[in-house]
């Protein structure tokens, strides 16, 4: 009954596959090898547009670097107050920007509020000498309470943030969770809303370790400072085949959705079952794989007795978290435990 984050959970075989098929023989170095050139393409088809990508290895590592092209060292990047680029990157963001603001917005369930947006953007001029000027705005796709930005929800906020010639950036840590739970096209959750530059996420559902910072047209001009940072970060492996290929047999043939749609599944499952828990309140609407319920401690306590793994979140909650390969009967031993 391990609950405790989707990358506590295996890779999948078919990515594992792909590594020993990418060790054949020698390929060039640092992404200009054929497997990372085919993924690139893989992309392309299915965001339906050129595009630029960088693979790395870790999500704060897309996150921040991505951010470093998008955002001035003397501007800000808006985000919400739950946002993993503010609480949990260790300042990456700011690092790797050389010193830009983040300022946390509010809104429920790790939504920003389009009216905390309108507020700020009023409140921080771009002409002002002593101000520090907006000039990203980051959305997380699904966000930190588990809940999905719907289509008219981005463009709201998007709409805004291009009136002020902001980017947009998407952590898309769970970008795949986000997508299934929407039925809409890659295309349709990002650039044709706006989007111009993506971290998407591949971790969290199924891979190794295999990320991917897309720049959308707006921003493909950006990719050779891109690598110029990653470079000087120390996060350009030379042997990238590895990690390119991970991607491309997380995306082949849909693979990356089947498991999403398999997560999501049983995170509704599980949020249905605790829903109807005495001493059990849920906190966040489930939009994908991640389920936040409020425990009373007795219950808490048992469930840990009992067996099972789950995060305590700051807000008092405790979060459950589903992955790929989350069966039935770990679903049913919880709730049975939670039911006894």
């Amino acid at each position: 009954m391990n609950f405790l984050s989707d990358t506590t959970a295996p890779a999948h075989p078919a990515l594992l596959n792909a590594l020993a098929k990418a060790n054949e023989g020698f390929a060039p170095s640092y992404g200009a090898d054929p497997v990372s050139q085919a993924v690139k393409q893989q992309l392309c088809d299915l965001f339906d547009t050129e595009l630029e990508v960088v693979f790395t290895v870790s999500g704060t590592a897309s996150n921040a670097l991505a951010l470093s092209v998008l955002c001035p060292p003397d501007a800000m990047v808006l985000c919400h107050d739950e946002a993993h680029i503010h609480r949990d990157e260790r300042g990456a963001p700011e690092f790797f920007t050389r010193g830009a603001k983040l300022l946390p917005l509010a809104g429920e369930h790790a939504k920003i509020h389009p009216q905390a947006l309108a507020n700020t953007l009023k409140q921080w001029p771009s002409d002002f000498v002593h101000a520090t000027p907006p000039a990203v705005l980051s959305l997380s796709q699904l966000n930190e309470s588990g809940c999905a930005y719907t289509l008219d929800e981005l463009d709201r906020l998007i709409e805004q943030a291009k009136g002020r010639d902001l980017h947009v950036h998407m952590d898309g840590a769970r970008f795949s969770n986000a997508l299934v739970s929407l039925s809409c096209t890659p295309a349709e959750m990002t650039w044709k809303r706006g989007v111009d530059a993506l971290s998407l996420g591949a971790t969290k559902n199924g891979v190794m370790a295999s990320e991917a910072i897309i720049l959308f047209p707006s921003v493909t001009d950006r990719l050779p400072q891109l690598l110029a940072n990653q470079k000087r970060a120390g996060l350009m492996l030379p042997k990238m085949r590895y990690v390119s290929a991970q991607m491309g047999a997380w995306l082949e043939k849909g693979l990356w959705l089947d498991l999403a749609r398999q997560a999501n599944a049983a995170a509704k499952r599980l949020s249905d079952g605790l829903a109807t828990v005495e001493g059990a309140e849920l906190v966040h609407p489930t939009d994908g794989n991640e389920v936040f319920i409020r425990l009373e401690d007795a219950l808490a306590a048992h469930l840990r007795e009992a067996g099972a793994g789950f995060y305590s979140w700051p807000d008092g909650s405790a979060r459950f978290v589903t992955s790929w390969c989350t069966t039935d009967a770990d679903i049913s031993a919880l709730l049975d435990a939670a039911q006894a």
